[in-house]
């Protein structure tokens, strides 16, 4: 029998998912303490999860913590070698790339380029690449990308973060370096055949043919057909999931599954902006919180929520206050912000 709350849920849903900008709307949500549970849209149906692929570089680097391969501390250089941090983050004349830590890739407050969306000394962008052109590229052409924009600051500079992919490329080859095999076989090995995600994958060269399984991505109107380029970021946005997955994969995350609770803690406690300030999503040290401004919501204050986001529209997160657990997404890259509304309609239903 379905109950009342989803019924309102449905509802909120399905006159969302009519919107023509809104493309193969699925969602989840968990309330654990209560037992509820509500699906909307095919969950069988896996899309692309983007920058949300970040939480599982996340939680490998966070069991190699425990494994003692690193600390927060450790230098990237220390790991990858002074020649691949080199040039990364120049800033006020000096060379700061060999001294990144690992602490600083995870929380934003690296001060190195990003390549994703950062401005070119041309003027263009590698998104507005992206979007012309489908193109496989390496770790190597994104480093390079990076080294030669502008740093905006230097290390860990006291109020300064910058939402940056290439932190998160580069953590993604410590990952590597420290398990001396692929990003795939790491995140098989340690966190979808563990939790038993089994409709949750790494989109790669060689997946190249399951791109059709896919829900389609859209941007604005337009079709977005880019699978070669969606494959060339395993550890900053190419893993494919389902809502169902989402919400397992988050509540391992949040509950100690996949590395020491008391770290989330610690990943918590401290949050940078790092878009501008009318943008309200800040960085830990891995993970995102969207939390909307009370000027924003006056009658209604809406719980902060932890996880992450993703540009093709996903999201994945968690409110503790609430003890709920929500994944989704629009597939839509136009305008960003579109899953926010629907997720705070929806999350107004639940107390």
């Amino acid at each position: 029998m379905t109950s009342p709350l989803s019924t309102r849920l449905d509802r909120i849903a399905a006159r969302y998912a009519a919107k023509p900008g809104v493309s193969e709307l699925s969602l989840a949500i968990e309330q654990p303490s209560t037992g509820f549970a509500w699906r909307h849209g095919d969950a069988t149906r896996p899309y692309f999860i983007a920058s949300i692929t970040k939480l599982y570089t996340v939680a490998m680097i966070m069991q190699l913590r425990d494994e003692e391969a690193l600390t927060l501390d450790t230098r990237a250089a220390e790991l990858l070698g002074e020649d691949t941090m080199r040039g990364l983050n120049t800033h006020g004349g000096r060379d700061h790339g060999a001294a990144v830590t690992v602490r600083e890739l995870l929380s934003q407050t690296s001060g190195i380029p990003d390549y994703f969306e950062q401005k070119r000394p041309d003027g263009t962008t590698f998104m507005g690449d992206m979007l012309r052109a489908d193109a496989a590229w390496s770790f190597e052409d994104f480093i390079e990308m990076a080294r030669r924009m502008p740093s905006r600051f230097a290390p860990s500079a006291p109020g300064r973060a910058q939402y940056c992919d290439t932190n998160y490329q580069l953590l993604g080859r410590v990952i590597e370096v420290l398990t001396s095999g692929s990003y795939d076989q790491a995140v098989r090995k340690r966190i979808t055949e563990p939790l038993g995600l089994r409709d949750t994958w790494l989109f790669t060269p060689g997946t190249l043919d399951r791109h059709g399984e896919v829900a389609t991505i859209l941007h604005g109107r337009t079709p977005l057909r880019i699978p070669k380029t969606i494959a060339s970021f395993p550890p900053d946005g190419a893993m494919v999931s389902t809502p169902p997955d989402q919400l397992r994969f988050l509540r391992a995350f949040i509950g100690g599954k996949l590395f020491p609770a008391r770290y989330l803690a610690e990943m918590t406690a401290h949050w940078n902006s790092v878009f501008s300030r009318l943008v309200p999503i800040d960085y830990g040290i891995g993970i995102m919180r969207f939390q909307l401004p009370r000027w924003q919501s006056p009658l209604t204050p809406v719980p902060a929520m932890i996880g992450h986001s993703g540009a093709f529209g996903s999201v994945l997160y968690h409110l503790p206050e609430r003890d709920l657990y929500v994944a989704g997404t629009v597939n839509q890259m136009r305008p960003r912000s579109l899953p926010y509304p629907l997720l705070l309609r929806l999350i107004a239903q639940l107390r």
